[in-house]
């Protein structure tokens, strides 16, 4: 009977990913004639993971700039609350799910009296739990070992604010803010993560004579949360988002210029990866008898390395209603961009498209939005990688009627994917005999590129009596060259 010992690994990890959509609404009952301008903001407040299912929910915060029937430029702001949920067979209780969500899209219609604004809100789902796995690791038989890589994590999560004033020229009203928030340093020392970064704040605002402006300005933040776990120089990835945002403007008429003070909240979930290495059974094999092995496989995922690429670009927009010289130019609000890493024949790109609600001014009087969008096409030495865009400085002119030009400073951030694979011995079967060889020398002449294990184990010999016979064989086998095995014999 063959013996064998096994021994399980602990750890925790990411389990599955899930992506989903789910679409919100809210309705406005103000008297609106024409949308300028529509925003939504989302916050996950929490997620339930149940047997074959996940519940995830949060706030979101609607903003509308719109023209009333006396061509009179508004604001309207409202907050829902809303929830989904997302089926898979895989789920169960003990998994943490912990969720990234974005606003994809954002459309507005009319109904009777009422406007209303849908936002589509696109999440990316990180369920995390145990991830044990049992290996052989001793007995009777020969066995080959090889240490094995697993990443374990360790998920952190905590809060912070942050507040900036600055100066601009003197607005009237603030209509609609907007945060995007920019991670530039996810870095782990001992006992703790830091995340640094920078909040875009995007103002649209009103003048004194009606005329629309916007303007930005970047935040820096950082959140330090505590971790036990945390090493110097381990790898980790983490999620900020603005969970609530405070702007008032103070003005002074006589020098015409307004002091704007902005407060933030910030919540931040993180996960650090912790490298552990397994010194478990990949092979074995019996000298005497058949053995038919059972195998099964450690997988673990985490991140890699981080590397961002600051990039201008400039081209023609694609417009979603016509422009001519009668419009005036007057914002740029709403700057956004949707991108992902793709292969080309020159290789590896960062490709998307500049986003941005462009507010124009009208022969007749009016304002309108016309939404903008500037290709881009980046080169990137990236493999399997996540990808963000921050876009900043957005401009537009019309240098031909009909044709907006635009420029625009893009801050990507690629973090790289990071996965072990490997496959294990669980256990063995005892089969039939072996032949026994009766003579006290054999040769053989085995196949080029045969390594001492693989030759070892065809022999039904320990890699290590293989090599002490032959110290002159080079491993990998070479073509033509020769194996001894001595055999040991009784004398009666």
């Amino acid at each position: 009977m063959i013996k064998t010992e096994t021994q399980v690994f602990r750890g925790y990890g990411k389990r599955k990913e899930l992506n989903t959509q789910t679409a919100v609404e809210c309705r406005f009952t103000q008297e609106v004639e024409t949308v300028l301008s529509a925003y939504c903001a989302v916050v996950v407040t929490g997620a339930d993971v149940t047997d074959g299912e996940v519940r995830f929910y949060g706030k979101a915060h609607f903003s509308l700039v719109y023209e009333d029937a006396e061509k009179h430029v508004c604001r309207a702001e409202k907050g829902v609350e809303w929830s989904a949920t997302e089926k898979d067979d895989f789920l169960f209780p003990a998994l943490t799910a912990r969720v990234r969500a974005s606003v994809e899209n954002i459309a507005v219609r009319r109904e009777g009296a009422s406007v209303y604004a849908q936002a589509l809100i696109g999440a990316d789902i990180s369920f995390y739990g145990e991830q044990n796995f049992e290996y052989l690791a001793g007995g009777d038989l020969i066995m080959r070992r090889d240490p094995v890589k697993v990443l374990t994590a360790h998920l952190v999560s905590g809060t912070a604010e942050t507040e900036d004033e600055f100066e601009t020229e003197f607005i009237g009203d603030i209509l609609q803010h907007t945060e995007t928030v920019n991670l530039a340093e996810i870095v782990c020392e001992t006992g703790s993560l830091k995340i640094e970064g920078e909040i875009n704040l995007g103002v649209l605002a009103l003048k004194d004579g009606g005329a629309l402006v916007s303007f930005e300005r970047l935040v820096p933040f950082t959140v330090e949360i505590p971790c036990e776990a945390a090493t110097f120089g381990a790898r980790a990835e983490a999620n900020v988002c603005v969970a609530a945002a405070s702007i008032h403007a103070e003005t002074d008429e006589e020098k015409g210029k307004c002091v704007l003070y902005a407060e933030f909240t910030l919540t931040a979930e993180g996960c650090i990866y912790e490298e552990a290495e397994v010194d478990a059974v990949t092979d074995a094999f019996s000298p005497t008898v058949r053995t038919d092995l059972v195998f099964a496989t450690a997988e673990s995922g985490g991140v890699g390395d981080i590397f961002r690429i600051t990039e201008r670009v400039t081209g023609k927009c694609t417009l979603s209603a016509p422009i001519t010289f009668s419009d005036s130019l007057q914002a740029i609000a709403l700057q956004r961009a949707e991108a992902d890493i793709v292969s080309t024949q020159d290789g590896k790109r960062v490709e998307g498209v500049a986003a941005a609600t462009l507010i124009v001014y009208g022969a007749d009087g009016a304002h309108r939005g016309v939404e903008i969008g500037l290709p881009f096409s980046v080169p990137v030495d990236a493999q399997n990688a996540t990808v963000s865009v921050l876009v900043l400085g957005m401009s537009a002119r019309q240098k031909q009627e009909g044709e907006i030009d635009a420029e625009a400073t893009l801050k990507i951030t690629v973090q790289e994917k990071r996965s072990f694979s490997a496959r294990l011995v669980v256990s063995a079967e005892e089969g039939e005999q072996l032949p026994v060889c009766d003579s006290a020398v054999s040769v053989y002449i085995p196949r080029a590129g045969d390594g001492l294990w693989e030759l070892a184990k065809s022999l039904n010999k320990s890699p290590d009596e293989v090599a002490a016979n032959n110290p002159d064989v080079e491993f990998p086998i070479k073509e033509g060259q020769r194996v001894i095995v001595y055999r040991k014999k009784t004398i009666l």
